[in-house]
């Protein structure tokens, strides 16, 4: 099969297309013919091998070189075979995952049956590579991170962005007010997925402003705990996802410390890992269900063919991208 393999840290020049052995799928494994992915900042993340300090730390990150060679946290497929003791999946199934070890660049991947779910019907394959980890990670920040529930008011910092997308449909659905932070080229996008106001960030600074918040999705840019609590209520939750990356240190640095300084507050700091989350499945299925019935949408703003998978990673490591950028196998 064809992969982009990536041996040592660095550029977009580092994931080398090359052949390599498919695949076969051990007991409980399932094999999948890759017919989409998707690009991420987790992606580059592993590919670059940043920030340094993560390197020193029990992880995906090796120390000197890459411990997974072949990206893609993303993968919307077929099921082209399974292992002994599969009993769910059969070939040609159509089926959708986050493998937390990647592969989804690469033609075949093999993917334990718990993390498998099949496919929404209502979406494409590209569509489908499009939901994992980013709507994975916008349902952790929404539901159980920030307890969003009918009446609450939410800020969203970074609304437009993969997660940001997914997590303004989601604290709708959950039920709450919600104010989008975004450029004013994607203003009415970010409406067109229920949110109530949009604050344009290079206009107004959202930490000034006059209302008081319950939850804030912290999912970009570079502002401090003791700024962001100034629009929090007096119990209110920080949520991080992401923050302004960094060679050395950061977001590390910045996601601890909010954590550190939120222990001295009556407001909460907390993360959102969706990679180390134990019940991706079960995610899956719960995002199926608000697809299927409309509640939800992925948002995609370029799809790039397999033999062009480097120009997308370069296009979405710039950090414009209104929505997700997928990539056909």
């Amino acid at each position: 099969m064809k992969a982009y393999v990536l041996r040592s840290y660095g550029s977009p020049d580092e994931l080398q297309l090359t052949d390599v052995a498919t695949p076969v799928p051990g007991p409980g494994e399932v094999l999948v013919r890759v017919r989409a992915t998707s690009v991420q900042p987790w992606d580059w993340h592993h590919m670059r091998g940043e920030p340094y300090l993560s390197r020193l730390m029990p992880g995906s990150l090796g120390l000197r070189e890459p411990k997974i060679t072949i990206l893609g946290a993303d993968v919307a497929g077929e099921v082209a075979a399974v292992g002994e003791g599969v009993t769910e999946f059969a070939p040609g199934d159509e089926v959708f995952a986050m493998p937390p070890e990647g592969g989804g660049f690469g033609e075949y991947v093999c993917i334990a049956e718990r993390l498998l779910a099949p496919k929404p019907k209502s979406l494409s394959f590209e569509q489908a590579a499009a939901v994992p980890l980013a709507a994975g990670t916008a349902l952790l920040a929404v539901r159980d991170a920030g307890r969003v529930e009918p009446g609450r008011r939410v800020l969203i910092n970074g609304a437009s962005g993969g997660v940001g997308t997914f997590a303004v449909q989601l604290a709708k659905a959950y039920g709450a007010h919600v104010t989008a932070v975004c450029g004013a080229r994607n203003a009415d996008l970010v409406r067109s997925l229920g949110a109530d106001e949009v604050i344009d960030y290079k206009k107004e600074d959202f930490t000034r402003g006059a209302e008081r918040y319950d939850v804030l999705l912290y999912l970009a840019g570079n502002r401090s705990f003791a700024e962001c609590r100034r629009v929090l209520t007096r119990k209110g939750v920080c949520v991080l996802v992401g923050a302004a990356a960094g060679r050395w240190v950061q977001p590390m640095g910045r996601m601890m410390g909010t954590l550190a300084a939120a222990a001295f507050t009556s407001q909460k700091a907390v993360l959102a890992d969706v990679v180390g989350y134990p019940d991706s499945r079960g995610n899956l299925l719960e995002l199926t269900a608000f697809i299927e019935d409309g509640t939800l949408r992925p948002v995609i703003d370029r799809v790039y063919p397999f033999e062009d998978l480097r120009a997308a990673v370069r296009y979405q490591e710039e950090g414009h991208a209104p929505g997700k950028v997928v990539v056909t196998v």
